[in-house]
């Protein structure tokens, strides 16, 4: 069996989630970058276009309903650690209904809203692409 992002370069994307100048952001338990600060998102199915990959991702990790979302750019991770690359887009919202919660204990540990200007480390990589577009 082939692993996207293990045996060949996965495509992902990734949802910034903005309320009042702060980004949610949740904490990873599996690889890659298990212990990071990250933005929403998963890989990408098969046939599924991106944005709606990226609102898929943010709604079944968030528990949150989400509307518009804006893209902002690509982001290509190689991380050594787990031997995996990703080919990532990325987008931003500010345009969502409820609040969120912990929906998928089980891949995730923690979540909070944060300052732009004061984000918890260790950031993954595609947070860390993404953070220059959002101030």
């Amino acid at each position: 069996m082939t692993v996207p992002g293990v045996h060949f370069p996965g495509v992902g994307v990734g949802l910034a989630i903005l309320r009042d100048g702060k980004l949610l952001l949740y904490k990873r338990m599996n690889a890659p970058e298990a212990g990071h600060w990250n933005i929403v998102g998963g890989k990408v199915d098969h046939l599924e276009p991106s944005v709606q990959a990226a609102k898929r991702e943010a709604e079944e990790e968030t528990g949150l309903s989400i509307g518009e979302i804006e893209f902002v750019k690509t982001s290509e991770q190689i991380i050594d650690a787990d031997h995996q690359h990703w080919i990532s887009l990325l987008y931003k919202t500010e345009d969502f209904s409820g609040e969120p919660s912990l929906t998928e204990p089980d891949k995730l540990s923690d979540f909070g809203w944060f300052e732009l200007d004061n984000l918890p480390e260790p950031l993954s990589a595609f947070t860390r692409a993404i953070v220059p577009h959002l101030v």
